[in-house]
């Protein structure tokens, strides 16, 4: 639930598509790892005017020269992965501070420091509260609310940082809850492509390189690749964060 961001935020404003992922929702940045949970086209969708259908055949060029002006993204063909989530997963153990060590994409989070707190919220849900170090030197610091979508797959959670945008998909493949945690969040465009994002998060800022490999492969074994996930600084963060 820690920290997508400033390209696909003007996707939505420019193709009119309301998409919005989970670690982002920075007010400048717009990081946060949640993203559109992907799914087939409703009854609904599928019976859209020929009208409809033309405008979103004619989104395809933009949408394709940003695909091609992103090279640090991951595009993908077809509808996002499915990995499973951690079994028997427990929330209570999972809430606290997470240092991101390493994410999918980087173009969304080029800041230093990031780092997520989770705490119950009164209502059941969980609050969330994302920080970066932005290039200025100031902190950036952005509220968000986590719950449970399936009580029988507790670790599938969506995330919501503005009312404006919807909720999307923070999912835990993997967690040992005392060092390291592994989220996965996709989001899918105009059911034809999907982009991956994923975040290696560890209870204190530097995580064993082993332990890095290993979450690494564990992505790779579902088919969602890893070549451009990169590091995020951990060193000499205020102390205030």
């Amino acid at each position: 639930m820690a920290a997508l961001g400033v390209f696909l935020i003007s996707l939505s404003v420019s193709a009119g598509l309301g998409l919005a992922p989970p670690f982002l929702g920075w007010p400048h940045s717009h990081r946060s790892l949640w993203a559109q949970p992907s799914s087939f086209p409703s009854r609904k969708a599928l019976l859209l005017p020929p009208a409809t259908m033309l405008g979103n055949l004619m989104l395809l060029p933009f949408l394709l020269g940003c695909l091609r002006m992103t090279s640090g993204q991951t595009f993908h063909m077809g509808k996002c992965p499915d990995p499973p989530v951690q079994e028997e997963f427990d929330v209570a153990k999972y809430l606290g501070k997470w240092y991101v060590i390493e994410k999918l994409p980087s173009n969304f989070e080029k800041s230093d420091c990031v780092q997520a707190n989770y705490s119950r919220k009164e209502n059941g849900k969980f609050k969330v509260v994302n920080k970066e170090l932005l290039l200025d030197g100031t902190i950036n610091e952005v509220e968000g609310e986590a719950f449970q979508v399936d009580p029988n797959e507790p670790a599938r959670l969506q995330v919501k940082f503005n009312w404006f945008m919807p909720a999307a998909p923070y999912l835990v493949i993997s967690t040992d809850y005392k060092n390291y945690s592994l989220v996965y969040s996709c989001m899918t465009f105009l059911w034809l492509f999907h982009v991956d994002y994923a975040w290696i998060l560890s209870r204190t800022p530097q995580l064993h390189p082993e332990t890095v490999e290993h979450l690494k492969s564990i992505l790779q074994s579902y088919e969602i690749g890893t070549e451009q996930m990169r590091p995020t600084d951990q060193l000499n963060c205020p102390a205030n964060m």
